[in-house]
Order: structure tokens, then C-alpha cells, then sequence
């Protein structure tokens, strides 16, 4: 795959007489979330929207990036620049790509197999949710590059029939979230009436009958295609259903899992195995121990632990720690090309965003990801091209200034370059 950077089709803001008529104002990433909330349930749209208890790790997720501003420079002929990355020899034509978000099939139809195959096309990776309503069998067949990721079961004994299931799917990258040995504190979740499954109720009909375009579009067209979503890769073997009175997720037990389990996994998987949902150096040491050939720097969008450290904050510590021996990847309040190259300047090999383009998918289908993906990729060859460098390697600490307070080993100092 080539990863050549072609000649921008189309320029910034000009009339986007090619896309279906919702889509031509949406000029950049949030523009998504404001369609995706006219368009969703209001329980699904606060599921996605949502984070733990105050919502101070999301928030703190976007304002991360204010920490650095660029420092370009000029006159630089950068007509042959390339925005490619490769990841476990895999060549990419962008340096970011989609993060796992569940229940993709309930907000958009057949979610997780649209956003696979956007991924696909546009030459970057996507990662598939353990929390999914597809077969992951039948993801992996629309899209093989799809990469997987799982939650491990709370019992051990069916961790190893989940990994023996993900290996025969034919998936070369196996993706475990590792930050949730309890339930979060999610009270959006009970304030915007979701819950997993959903409960039938006056409510819920009414929030879905004033959106009509999902009701019929989503909701509507998978029963009638497909019958009833069901959780479908959380084990082995059909999990829940997505919408019931009685029937519940086994989404607990999971206190005792630890770095033991994540060394069995290794002995097992024969694949590219990466750890996602780490913050501490300690952690990556760790990880790298056990044979993980990456990682994926993350506070699970803010949807974990409140007040948990900001990634791109944690990043170069853990770049400092493993970088040179394993890959380490970042997610966390990605928007904007500019968020893509300050993280890849400060050691990242990629980026993830999760929510934007799971917003595009509802709000446009496959034609709403393309868009997605298409802005952001044009946001960081723009970019790249302003900044005064070719390729994405050229990018590290000295392409970045300090902003003054920075908070550096819990102290504050001045802003520096480097």
C-alpha cells in the first residue's frame, strides 16, 4: 500500500458538491457530534457522549493539546511530503486511526463493519469492539485488516476459548483493554435513561420515536434484517441481547485479572498482541515484559477513573521508558490534525479516535466515516505541510513549544522548545 500523500481532492471550504446534502456542513470532526446529537436517541447519543461521574478526564482530554503550540519552519518544498506510518510491518496512508466504541451497531446500521471498512479503504487501522453487536467473524470478513479488541472475561476459564475464538477469525491484532476491573461510575448513563441492555419503557420508545430517521433507518432496518442485536464477542459464545426486560451482561469478577493473565494470552496468541489502556511507565514496563508488542497510551476516554492523567501528558514518559523496544500508540480527545502531529511529535507511533467517527457513522453511514476520515487526513498533510516537514518521521519534541504553566513532575515551569 502506497503511502504517498496525493494532492488534496478538493480544497478547504470549498462547495462539497459530491457528498449527500447532510453531510456538505461538516468541515471538520466536531461538526459531527452536533448532527449526531439531532440524530440519536438521547439515551445512545449520552452513551457515547458520556464519561465518568464529572466528566474531568474527558474535558482534560482535549485540553491536553493546549500544553504546545508549533514551531514551523519555512520555505521547505514539501510537495512530496507522505502522511504513511507503518505499524507491525503494516503500511498505513495516515497516522491515526479508529478506536473501539461499543454498541456501534445500535447508533449506526451495521456500525462496526461500516467503520471497518472506511478504515480499510482509506489505509488506516480500525479497531473492532469486544462490546459489539456483529460476529467479529463477520466483521473480519468485510474488512481483514480490522484489528480486535477484548475485554477479558471476569472468568478465567473463558479467556482462552475468547483468544482461540479471535485467532480463528483469521484477526492478526488483538487488542486488550486492560483498565476495567470495575464498572465505572457512570451516572450519564442513568441520567440519559441507557443502560446494557437497554430496558423497554415508555421513555425509551418516545426517545426513539422522535428521531424517525434512526427509528427506521438503524433501529427498524437491523431487526428486520437481522433479528435482535445481541452482545456477540464479549466470550466465546452470544452474549445478551441488546434490548431486554430481564437479561443481563457478565461484566463483573474482573477484580482479580492481572499481569499473569495477560503472559497466558501471550503464550496463546500468536499474533500481534498490544495493551491499551495504560497512563504509568511502570505499566509499559510491564507490558513490554510480558511480550506485548505495543501499547496504546489511554484513560478509556475519560470513561473510567475521573480525574485520571490526561494521555498526551503521560505519553513521553512512556515513550521514554519503552519506545525504543515496542510500539506505543495514544487515544484521548483526538479532533484535529493538529492533535495528531503534537502527539506523534512527542513519541506516538499512531492515534485512535473513537467518538467522531462513531458521530459520522450514525449520522452519514459509510459515506459520513469517509467524510470523517477524509477531513482529518487532509487536516494533518495540511499540517505537516505548514510545519515545513515531509513525513511524519521528521516530527519530534523540537517541532513543539511548551505553553507556560506546564506541569512537569507535578511542578510547574516555564515553557520551553524541545
Amino acid at each position: 500500500m502506497s503511502t504517498s500523500t496525493p494532492t488534496p481532492a478538493r480544497a478547504a471550504y470549498a462547495p462539497l458538491t459530491s457528498l449527500p446534502r447532510r453531510l456538505r456542513p461538516l468541515l471538520c470532526l466536531d461538526d459531527f457530534e452536533a448532527a449526531a446529537r439531532r440524530h440519536l436517541p438521547r439515551p445512545l447519543f449520552g452513551y457515547i457522549v458520556g464519561a465518568a461521574e464529572t466528566n474531568r478526564s474527558y474535558r482534560d482530554n482535549r485540553l491536553q493539546y493546549d500544553d504546545y503550540r508549533f514551531r514551523p519552519q519555512v520555505m521547505v518544498d514539501v510537495s512530496g511530503r507522505s502522511t504513511g506510518v507503518t505499524l507491525f510491518g503494516q503500511d498505513y496512508r495516515s497516522p491515526f486511526g479508529i478506536a473501539p466504541v461499543g454498541i456501534s451497531a445500535i447508533s449506526a446500521y451495521r456500525g462496526d463493519i461500516v467503520l471497518a471498512q472506511a478504515a480499510q479503504a482509506a489505509g488506516v487501522p480500525a479497531i473492532m469492539s469486544g462490546t459489539s453487536l456483529i460476529r467479529m467473524e463477520e466483521v473480519r470478513e468485510a474488512a481483514p485488516a480490522t484489528w480486535f479488541q477484548a475485554y477479558l472475561p471476569g472468568d478465567a476459564s473463558r479467556i482462552e476459548g475468547l483468544i482461540a475464538r479471535v485467532a480463528a477469525a483469521g484477526f492478526q491484532t488483538l487488542v486488550l483493554t486492560v483498565d476495567l476491573p470495575v464498572w465505572a461510575n457512570r451516572e450519564n448513563n442513568v441520567r440519559t435513561g441507557f443502560s446494557m441492555p437497554l430496558r423497554p419503557s415508555l421513555r425509551l420508545a418516545w426517545d426513539g420515536m422522535i428521531r424517525p430517521r434512526w427509528l427506521l433507518g438503524t433501529f427498524a432496518r437491523t431487526l428486520l434484517r437481522h433479528g435482535m442485536p445481541h452482545f456477540e464477542n464479549s466470550f466465546a459464545t452470544r452474549g445478551a441481547p441488546m434490548l431486554s426486560l430481564s437479561a443481563l451482561r457478565d461484566t463483573t469478577g474482573r477484580e482479580h485479572l492481572n499481569w499473569e493473565h495477560v503472559r497466558a494470552i501471550r503464550k496463546q496468541w500468536r499474533g500481534n498482541l498490544v495493551i491499551k489502556g495504560l497512563l504509568h511507565e511502570g505499566d509499559a514496563l510491564k507490558a513490554l515484559d510480558c511480550g506485548a508488542d505495543g501499547i496504546i497510551v489511554s484513560n478509556h476516554g475519560g470513561r473510567q477513573l475521573d480525574g485520571a492523567v490526561a494521555p498526551l501528558r503521560a505519553l513521553p514518559g512512556i515513550v521514554d521508558a519503552v519506545g525504543s523496544r515496542m510500539t506505543v500508540m495514544m487515544d484521548g480527545g483526538v479532533r484535529r490534525g493538529g492533535d495528531v502531529l503534537k502527539a506523534l511529535a512527542l513519541g506516538a507511533a499512531c492515534v485512535f479516535a473513537g467518538r467522531p467517527f462513531m458521530y459520522a457513522a450514525a449520522v452519514g453511514g459509510r459515506e459520513g466515516v469517509d467524510h470523517a476520515l477524509t477531513l482529518l487526513h487532509e487536516e494533518v498533510s495540511r499540517n505537516l505541510a505548514m510545519l515545513g516537514l515531509n513525513s511524519i518521521a521528521e516530527l519530534g519534541p523540537d517541532s513543539l513549544f511548551r505553553q507556560w504553566p506546564a506541569m512537569e513532575g507535578g511542578v510547574i515551569s516555564a515553557g520551553s522548545g524541545g
